[in-house]
């Protein structure tokens, strides 16, 4: 499925797992599945057969982590890279917290193929990449296409770009994890839905009324003033929280809206109206552009917009080197460590801003046509559904005193009024090395999957899966053609998918590890 020709040169820093020892010889980084020789993948959406020629686009080297540990751990290219430590240590079955039984690696995929292969053979092209359009479009109502159909033909094609784009941007800033018992009531249908889909469907009606906007005239964007008037409560009720309906990690999504507002006045990046829509106007005109018959842009661009440009929104107590805050890293005692490196340590997954990067693809190649070179250095998302699936499946197993410690945590918790205290699973906060590792894992089982999964469809060359038509179709699974609908009340309340997480725990439909979310990492 690829598009472009990928030519990066030799790094120089060790990325090889292979000698924990040895970690800076010069080597080409890749996954088995995400070859350095690969043509870069267009990712944002699967490519159709009157897609023109593309030429090569040399991609930059990413940062040498001996000389800038920081702007190495912040890039796109140490996600994998980092992440292998911990994968070459699970084949090899010694890991801290976790035992693996690679017996059940072809289990996994089995499973997942045998999702893909329901919903959708034999048209597996039809598969769209995983992104936050598909969440606005829960329950099979083209959301997103209506509301591009609300505006005035006036309205150009650029300026729909940037209004998907301010839409898009805030809604997967809001999308943490939301909880067993938030739900959120439609106000345009009456329809009650949760999770992802639910904040989704929230975001989009705040959006349309107008909640992220300073100018009245213009309620169908988000500005830098109208992000600014915000604060916990206006979110709250905007999300329909209250005591009987909870949502986890409120004060955390506030303030990670509040704090862009105060990044979007980077007049360079977001323009004078401090519109996040405005970062398509600094790609197109971006010198690493090419404008041929399509616009390209490398994907390194676009995350360093992401990552850079919004790196003042992510809290201050993260992990840091050198005063700089690496945002979604964290140290893992599976990793190195050397006491000269102090960043050997350290792992790096970055989930929103790859969900953003994901999903902000998605509209610039629907309406614009954009295509993206060295995509495929996006990795799998390293988050609970797609962790909990190598759970679920026996791959993985968590060793029994991190058990027991997560269960105390979780009989803990459960004190506290409004947390969950059914169907108890093993508790940890985001920083804890049990899910710092489990996390790391996921990153690179997903590579593994998508190899497997492909050969077992019978997909190679161009017409193979890419990573994110696996997550939307397999792993993480919202299905539109799988919604589980009941009755309560005479009204529907629709739920997305994660189907082995429901078979296994139907009653809360959590993943087999739970995670205290401040609202800002899932």
């Amino acid at each position: 499925m690829g598009f472009f020709s990928r030519k990066i040169a030799k790094t120089f820093h060790d990325t090889s797992p292979a000698d924990e020892n040895e970690t800076r010889r010069p080597i080409i980084s890749s996954s088995r599945s995400q070859s350095s020789h690969r043509k870069a993948h267009n990712l944002a959406m699967p490519p159709s057969p009157t897609s023109p020629q593309i030429p090569d686009i040399a991609l930059p080297k990413p940062p040498d982590p001996v000389i800038d540990p920081a702007a190495y751990l912040r890039s796109i290219y140490a996600v994998r890279e980092r992440s292998k430590f911990v994968l070459e240590k699970a084949k090899r079955n010694k890991l801290a917290h976790f035992t693996v039984d690679l017996d059940k690696f072809s289990d996994t995929a089995t499973y997942v193929v045998s999702i893909i292969k329901r919903d959708y053979a034999p048209d597996y092209s039809s598969i769209p990449p995983h992104g936050r359009w598909q969440h606005f479009d829960v329950g099979g109502r083209p959301r997103v296409d209506q509301l591009l159909q609300s505006w005035p033909s006036a309205v150009d094609v650029q300026e729909r770009t940037r209004r998907l784009i301010d839409l898009f941007l805030v809604s997967v800033l809001l999308d943490a994890g939301a909880g067993t018992r938030w739900q959120y009531r439609s106000k345009e249908s009456g329809k009650i839905f949760r999770r992802s889909e639910g904040l989704a469907v929230a975001s989009l009606e705040m959006f349309k009324c107008g909640m992220f906007s300073s100018d009245p005239d213009q309620p169908f964007q988000v500005d830098g003033p109208g992000l600014k008037r915000l604060d916990v409560q206006s979110l709250g009720k905007g999300l329909q929280v209250s005591e009987d309906n909870p949502l986890n990690g409120l004060e955390g999504r506030a303030g990670l809206l509040m704090r862009l507002a105060d990044a979007l006045q980077n007049e360079e990046l977001f323009g004078v109206e401090a519109r996040p829509g405005n970062m398509i106007d600094y790609l197109l005109s971006h010198p690493t552009t090419q404008a041929t018959a399509v616009p390209i842009i490398p994907l390194p661009t676009l995350w360093s917009v992401l990552m850079d440009g919004l790196s003042a929104i992510w809290p201050s107590t993260r992990t840091q080197i050198d005063g700089v805050s690496l945002g979604d890293a964290w140290p893992c005692h599976s990793m190195p460590s050397h006491p000269s490196q102090p960043w050997e340590n350290i792992v790096p997954f970055h989930k929103l801003t790859q969900w953003l990067t994901y999903s902000l693809m998605v509209p610039m190649t629907k309406l614009m046509n954009i295509r993206f070179a060295g995509s495929e250095l996006m990795t799998g998302l390293p988050e609970y559904r797609n962790g909990g699936l190598l759970i679920d499946t026996g791959l993985l197993t968590l060793k029994s005193e991190d058990a027991k410690r997560g269960i105390a945590a979780y009989q803990q918790n459960a004190k506290t009024k409004g947390q969950p205290n059914v169907e108890v699973v093993p508790l940890f906060t985001v920083d804890d090395d049990v899910i710092v590792e489990w996390r790391a894992l996921t990153v690179g089982f997903l590579d593994e999957l998508l190899e497997e999964v492909n050969k077992m469809l019978g997909l190679s060359g161009e017409n193979a899966l890419t990573l994110p038509q696996m997550l939307e179709a397999g792993t993480w699974k919202v299905s539109p053609y799988r919604t589980q609908e009941t009755v309560a009340s005479g009204l529907i309340i629709e739920q997305g998918g994660r189907e082995i997480a429901e078979v296994s725990r139907p009653n809360t439909k959590e993943p087999p590890i739970m995670i205290v979310s401040d609202g800002t990492v899932f």
